[in-house]
């Protein structure tokens, strides 16, 4: 798979912090990028339901909700037992690693779609059914703990909008929902959403390029161990999505956006929902590690190693 130009912008980003340019993006442009790119991949997706819906995608989403349990499941005693974590950080670093990046999966949409790569299109559906099943898993592992969160110290009405109504599922909700509506009609907006999609996201990958390398100076201090833990989780959830991808019917392009989910950790939904959560739980580490070594990683290998992956294992 040839280099992606949008990849070169994250590159970008990542020099200019070492070399501490004065490069500064608004937070109110970030946010703007961000919220562009889960409107486009919701519209995408809804186009793509109308086209496609059927009783298959029904087994298909069931398989990825299970998948979005198991994730979290494994990360864990990796976390706990190898990495000597406490529960309440190995529950919450889990969580993190259980849920998906909808940067790392633009990024895979716009790599395919620059190589001319055929996936499925109503995979931002399985996007939005992932962000959830980890934050449960998360929280239940922690309060196993006698030490962990007590029943009644969670707001559980404000954990409940956390999960249900943060900006990733409301936006990529809504995207799908107007674009499985407005199927037909959807050309009046295709200019901005749709032909614009890769000049946001390398200016999206630019300043991600910028955070990512900030946050070099906090995994020297995490340890070998999270180093390790964010560059082989990956490839396990990877290899794994992969696989499921390709049972459940998808193209080599689905199963490789699959893996990438798979393999992606979140650093918008889950952290919003975690600190709710568990207050107690080193926060920190779990975002440096997300951002500082997966995202980078993802970026650079992880989504040319997945789509590899998928050709290997579809013989």
């Amino acid at each position: 798979m040839l280099f992606d130009v949008s990849i070169a912008f994250f590159l970008l980003g990542v020099v200019a912090r070492l070399l501490r340019a004065d490069i500064q993006f608004p937070a109110a442009l970030y946010q703007s990028l961000t919220l562009f790119l889960m409107i486009a991949i919701g519209l995408k997706g809804g186009v793509a339901l109308a086209e496609h819906a059927s009783l298959q995608l029904i087994g298909q989403s069931a398989a990825v909700i299970l998948f979005g349990f198991t994730l979290p499941l494994l990360a864990f005693p990796i976390l706990k037992n190898i990495g000597q974590l406490s529960r309440i950080d190995a529950a919450s670093i889990a969580a993190h690693y259980g849920s998906v990046s909808v940067g790392t999966y633009a990024v895979a949409v716009g790599v395919l779609e620059s190589q001319n790569i055929a996936y499925e299109a109503y995979i931002p559906l399985f996007v939005v059914l992932l962000e959830m099943p980890a934050i449960a898993i998360g929280i239940a592992l922690a309060k196993k703990s006698n030490g962990g969160v007590a029943s009644g110290s969670v707001d559980k009405r404000k954990l409940t909008h956390e999960i249900l109504c943060n900006q990733g599922v409301v936006v990529m909700v809504g995207g799908l929902i107007i674009g499985y509506l407005a199927a037909d009609n959807i050309s009046t907006i295709t200019p901005l959403f749709f032909d614009l999609f890769h000049g946001v996201l390398a200016l999206f990958l630019l300043e991600m390029g910028m955070v990512a390398a900030s946050r070099f100076d906090d995994i020297k201090r995490s340890g070998s161990f999270m180093l390790a833990f964010g560059v082989g989780m990956p490839l396990i959830g990877g290899l794994l999505g992969c696989v499921l991808g390709l049972s459940i019917g998808l193209s080599i392009g689905g199963a490789s956006l699959l893996a990438v989910l798979g393999a992606s950790a979140s650093y918008i939904a889950v952290p919003a929902a975690m600190r709710v959560a568990l207050p107690d739980a080193n926060h920190s580490l779990s975002i440096s590690a997300s951002l500082g070594i997966t995202f980078p990683f993802n970026v650079l290998v992880g989504i040319p190693t997945y789509f590899l992956f998928a050709q290997w294992l579809s013989g």
